[in-house]
């Protein structure tokens, strides 16, 4: 058997847009993933299907694995002739061990690849407002390890020398130790006022910041409780966050958010989310496909060989035009054929999926929902004219009925089917039970429905109640009803049903507006 090739990659310090090109790469090919807590789980999404994902993460208290548990492990792996990525918080050479794990790759003859990483020394202070050098501050920089015993730090860390060697000290891993280091700083030539910032689980939403000087950060760190993970900055670089600090500022930060749609159109929520600081967890609960059968097909089929005969159009999602133009180009209907019929759209994002495809909307309601489409039309549809629907199998009977008072005569089909969807349940399931979902959006009333459902087959007796803690954001009215039925507390609901008035709403209640 050929053997494999490790990749030893950088994760970055914790947001996952901050790994490289070259690390998501790694993972995309890789038969098995060794990661760690340092390392987002986010990152595991673009791990191929199939891939085997290994948890080896190290806690305070506790380790999985032990550092020669995890060389051997990598090489037990390549040498099953599997592709492997070992992925490290951080930069692997900045106190990541690599050189360990990368030694005994060498001894056993498998090929591996180091793949730096933006390390936390630089990353976590500059998203803290505190960038590391400064023109007029700081010229030069020292990373040190802080994760050992007085007496190690005291072999390791030549304390006369350390203290004034460069403008900037930055300590990895030292929470625990920051009295000691701050007394042997001072003890070494540091003014007690020099100033001290600690950065907890920096660039992810939990990030928190402590600043204070050598004198005074020990009693500030046990006041507050301040535990590690933490990245500690010692110099005058410190006083620039009160000017240049950014990312906590930001509309969404500190906020998780559960986004549950479809993945195929969950990629614009998360998006707007993540620009605001927020942190997107994707967890989509339904998916969109062609209905099954002969019979679908068949009604469909029916329904656009009269393209000629309709004076509406009426679509109530996106998701329903983009499979209607999938249905036309299967069954070769030509869209020209519906020359007369008018258009009309249930909202702007709708609109849009439309004019891509180079057809304008007549009649776009001002309230984004079957009522306000009936609202807008009930002037200007004309009895015993006909209007195509086409929509989802679980689309609401309102539109139909109310057209057929006005004399209309409603063809419906199907031409997709809404379905639970399948994934990974184990890291949003434990994300809830902690309290650590802020807010859970709801963009129709089968994502509702279906979360609700996911839940309980995870043996979650009471899903409603496990989402108490969390605001309840939903897109419109509809979905807010069904969210009430259900027994959720709807916190969030915009005034425009659509994804950019959700997230200002999300913004203004976290906002406390």
């Amino acid at each position: 058997m050929d053997k494999g090739k490790v990749y030893l990659v950088g994760a970055g310090p914790g947001d996952p847009k901050l790994i490289t090109v070259r690390g998501l790469e790694c993972i995309g090919r890789s038969d098995a993933i060794v990661y760690d807590r340092l390392a987002s789980p986010r990152l595991l999404k673009h791990a191929k299907p199939g891939a085997e994902r290994i948890y080896v993460g190290k806690l305070p208290d506790r380790h999985t694995m032990n550092q020669e548990e995890i060389n051997r492990l990598l090489v037990d792996l390549a040498l099953q002739g599997k592709t492997v990525t070992r992925l490290k918080g951080g930069d692997p050479t900045i106190f990541g061990r690599v050189g360990e794990e990368a030694e005994l790759l060498q001894e056993h003859g498998v090929e591996f690849e180091i793949v730096p990483g933006i390390s936390s020394a630089i990353a976590v202070p500059a998203y803290a407002g505190i960038p590391v050098t400064h023109r007029d501050l700081a010229s030069s920089l020292s990373i040190i390890t802080g994760h050992e015993s007085p007496e190690k730090l005291d072999l390791s860390i030549h304390w006369d020398k350390v203290t004034n060697a460069t403008g900037t000290l930055v300590f990895l891993m030292g929470v625990a130790k920051i009295g000691y280091i701050s007394e042997q700083l001072i003890k070494h030539g540091k003014p007690p006022e020099t100033p001290v910032a600690l950065v907890r689980w920096g660039t992810r939403v939990e990030q928190r910041t402590l600043t204070g000087t050598l004198a005074d950060i020990e009693r500030k760190v046990k006041e507050a409780d301040f535990k590690p993970p933490a990245v500690i900055v010692v110099g005058d670089v410190v006083r620039q966050r009160e000017k240049l600090m950014w990312y906590e500022k930001k509309p969404l930060f500190g906020t998780r958010v559960l986004v549950t749609r479809a993945r195929a159109q969950a990629s614009e929520l998360a998006g707007r989310i993540d620009d605001l600081g927020g942190e997107p967890v994707e967890f989509p609960v339904i998916e969109t496909r062609e209905p099954a059968g002969d019979e679908a097909q068949r009604r469909i089929g029916l329904a656009l060989e009269s393209a000629e005969d309709y004076e509406w159009l009426m679509f109530t999602s996106i998701n329903g035009v983009d499979y209607f133009f999938r249905w036309l180009a299967r069954l070769g209907v030509d869209i020209r054929r519906f020359h007369k019929a008018r258009i009309c759209a249930v909202g702007p994002a709708t609109a849009e999926a439309l004019a891509s495809r180079g057809l304008r909307v007549d009649v776009l309601p001002a309230a984004y929902r079957a009522e306000g489409m009936l609202d807008a039309v009930k002037d200007a549809v004309r009895p015993g004219s006909r209007a195509l629907l086409p929509r989802g199998d679980l689309a609401r009977a309102t539109l139909p009925a109310e057209l057929r008072r006005y004399g209309v005569e409603p063809v419906e089909i199907d031409v997709y089917e809404t379905v639970m969807a399948d994934s990974d349940d184990s890291d949003v399931l434990e994300l809830l039970e902690k309290g650590a979902v802020h807010v859970v959006t709801f963009t129709s009333s089968s994502t509702v429905v279906n979360l609700l459902e996911r839940l309980r087959k995870l043996g979650v007796k009471q899903p409603a109640a496990l989402l108490e803690g969390a605001d309840i954001a939903c897109i419109g009215p509809v979905t807010a009803q069904t969210a009430r039925e259900a027994g959720l507390n709807v916190t969030v609901m915009p005034a425009d049903a659509t994804i950019d008035g959700l997230i200002a709403a999300i913004a203004a209640r976290r906002a406390g507006g």
